[in-house]
């Protein structure tokens, strides 16, 4: 007698097959996962203001009138950056570095409760109307 199955003989996955498409589905997994991660990231980095010291001294060198001292207040005074910026604060200090009106203007940002700067930039102006500067025989004015 001759036996002849009447159904086809029926193949199951091997262990190896299983254990790749397992590998292939947390691979495309964990590239998701990490795309959210980012993008939640970025939407974090958004809420929170960006803060540098650009705006200041933006304010310092439209001025034609340059006194040495140092000066501080808030960037969220009315003509810098509104009332958004009021947790931050700013220095900036003005030094003559040459004679004839070649002022360093360097500005740092610091969180209104904080003592670790933010932002720390530095710029030098020539601004030859403003008053002489220590280096030009004026005794160098404090700022408020």
């Amino acid at each position: 007698m001759n036996f002849t199955p009447s159904h086809p003989r029926r193949r199951a996955f091997t262990l190896l097959e299983v254990m790749i498409a397992i590998a292939i589905f947390f691979i495309g997994a964990f590239a998701i996962l990490g795309l959210i991660s980012s993008s939640l990231a970025n939407v974090r980095r958004l809420e929170r203001p960006s803060v540098d010291a650009s705006p200041v001294l933006a304010r310092y060198s439209a001025t034609n009138n340059l006194i040495e001292g140092t000066y501080t207040g808030s960037l969220g005074e009315p003509g810098l950056l509104g009332k958004e910026y009021r947790d931050y604060n700013y220095s900036v200090s003005i030094e003559e570095v040459r004679s004839n009106h070649l002022y360093t203007v360097n500005c740092i940002i610091v969180p209104a409760g904080g003592r670790d700067p933010i932002s720390d930039m530095t710029t030098v102006l020539y601004r030859p109307q403003s008053k002489p500067g220590s280096l030009d025989g004026a005794l160098g004015l404090t700022g408020k």
